[in-house]
């Protein structure tokens, strides 16, 4: 995976390849020690990779390597901090510079109202994404054509899209378009946490946020995808906040292979419901 000749004694920053997506996420730590040891270590993913000949490293040596990880996490945590504190800014500006949202093509697909997002250049629908204390860090874009994406650089993890006034009880759910139908079906506040990896951080900041109300975790029931990923995480992160776990149930009706939300339920059957 990680080819130690093309790197010289010493330390270095590389895209990381299991979880890098461009060259630029330079999330790998590699320290060359000698040309015969050398270790690689990702500080998002924590992969490693050795190189090493067949005896053990000495005391010193292990000290050093220790060392000169933790100077690599450092800056690439510094790095990290300072471009989601650009993006933060960004987000801000472009949020305070979009539009409510009256109408959208992606709303109408969906038969769902704009509950505060914003149209951008009078075509990109803007959800931003915020954290427990309402500060804005990242926006989400849907295209007309439902096409979404994030900024670019920018936090994800524990942030959300507010909708409604929690009273009571609190939906945790995966896309916008969801937590609006469950809002509008049945007047539950939601948090938005954008996707199934997201769910777990989204529920531990609320119930940190809010200990005594009853959270409900809305899963995607992605049931074409190996493992369920949807329902998996949704019963990962109910079960570490004392929550409900609600999946969407098709049982019954004439379900697409691509149908695994409350929107999607609510498109069969006209209306949906979660635990009470």
């Amino acid at each position: 995976m990680v080819d130690f000749d093309d790197y010289t004694i010493g330390d270095h920053r590389a895209a990381c390849p299991v979880c890098s997506k461009t060259q630029r996420d330079k999330s790998l730590g590699i320290t060359i020690l000698a040309y015969d040891h050398g270790i690689a270590r990702c500080f998002k993913c924590n992969f490693i990779q050795l190189r090493r000949e067949q005896r053990e490293l000495s005391p010193v040596e292990k000290l050093a390597y220790q060392r000169r990880m933790e100077a690599l996490r450092r800056q690439h945590d510094a790095e990290q901090r300072q471009r989601h504190a650009e993006v933060a800014q960004a987000a801000d500006v472009r949020w305070k510079a979009a539009v409510p949202a009256d109408t959208h093509p992606y709303l109408s697909a969906k038969g769902i109202q704009s509950h505060g997002a914003r149209v951008e250049a009078g075509h990109t629908l803007l959800v931003r994404m915020t954290d427990v204390q309402g500060h804005i860090h990242n926006a989400q874009s849907i295209a007309p054509d439902g096409v979404k994406r994030f900024m670019a650089g920018g936090r994800v993890k524990g942030l959300y899209y507010p909708i409604g006034r929690p009273s009571g009880r609190l939906v945790v759910c995966e896309g916008f378009a969801t937590g609006a139908t469950i809002h509008e079906d049945t007047g539950h506040a939601i948090a938005v946490a954008f996707n199934a990896g997201n769910l777990l951080a989204v529920a531990k900041s609320l119930r940190t946020k809010f200990p005594c109300i009853t959270l409900v975790i809305a899963a995607d029931d992605d049931w074409k995808t190996e493992g369920n990923p949807g329902v998996t995480a949704a019963t990962e992160a109910a079960r570490a906040v004392g929550g409900l776990l609600a999946v969407p149930n098709f049982a019954g009706l004439d379900r697409g292979e691509k149908d695994t939300d409350f929107n999607d339920l609510h498109r069969l059957t006209g209306s949906v419901e979660v635990p009470a």
